[in-house]
């Protein structure tokens, strides 16, 4: 049984086709995997567990009738969805885990990332980023009414969007450097991650062994799952790995 990645869904009620990608990956394949993590990125905006912009219900939903038939659901959370809570987290039988991760995947130590944190060369994103996941600054802003946190948290993430669509590509892609000093800090080789959208396997030598970075790609275009097993691991469009799962 497979053990599968994705990330960057970037749910939203303009785009229902995803939403029934992700209902079919789940009732299908998904369900005779050994684990299926999120690595951050679910919806396009989630503005905390009290959220029920559409589809979140729907969402949910889905989620929680994948996990209580037994499958092991795995979510991490992303800067779309840093303020998931223990509401959302009870509700659809998930298990939360923080970024990163270290993992051993089939005999192989694997470190999970959402993968903003690698782009370190993006120091005015850093710098909101560590503002905006202080305790503190979460627990004051999920104190305020849903309307209002609503309308800021949505303020936010147009300035974000709008601030990222002025940099170079290289200022908000991640920084090798940083990546294989995190490796190195956590003594892996194989590193899985999000969030750039920029589908690929990255190879490269690390302390004289080689080492891989696994990028997944968003739900816009790629709508893409890495399946790891025993054997070679591979990135699959969502669709592709539907067809190669159905019996001949």
């Amino acid at each position: 049984m497979p053990t599968l990645f994705i990330s960057d869904l970037h749910l939203s009620q303009s785009r229902p086709d995803k939403l029934d990608l992700l209902q079919e990956f789940l009732a299908g394949p998904a369900r005779t995997a050994d684990g299926l993590y999120i690595l951050g990125d679910l919806f396009e905006a989630w503005a905390g567990d009290d959220d029920r912009t559409p589809p979140h219900e729907n969402i949910i939903q889905m989620l929680a009738e994948y996990s209580i038939q037994g499958n092991k659901l795995y979510f991490m959370r992303g800067n779309r969805d840093f303020l998931v809570g223990n509401r959302f987290i009870s509700e659809t039988g998930a298990k939360l885990i923080p970024d990163p991760t270290l993992i051993r995947l089939y005999g192989t130590p694997t470190l999970l990332m959402h993968g903003d944190s690698l782009c370190s060369k993006d120091i005015a994103y850093q710098l909101y980023k560590k503002c905006v996941n202080n305790p503190p600054v979460i627990a004051l802003f999920r104190g305020l009414p849903y309307p209002i946190r609503k309308r800021i948290w949505h303020g936010v993430r147009q300035l974000t969007v709008s601030s990222s669509q002025r940099k170079s590509p290289e200022i908000i892609d991640v920084y090798q450097p940083t990546v294989e000093k995190t490796m190195k800090q956590y003594g892996v080789h194989d590193l899985i991650h999000g969030h750039t959208h920029k589908q690929a396997v990255h190879q490269f030598p690390l302390d004289g062994k080689a080492a891989r970075r696994y990028v997944l790609g968003d739900w816009y275009d790629k709508d893409s799952v890495l399946v790891t097993d025993e054997g070679p691991w591979q990135i699959l469009s969502i669709e592709d790995y539907i067809r190669t799962c159905r019996p001949a």
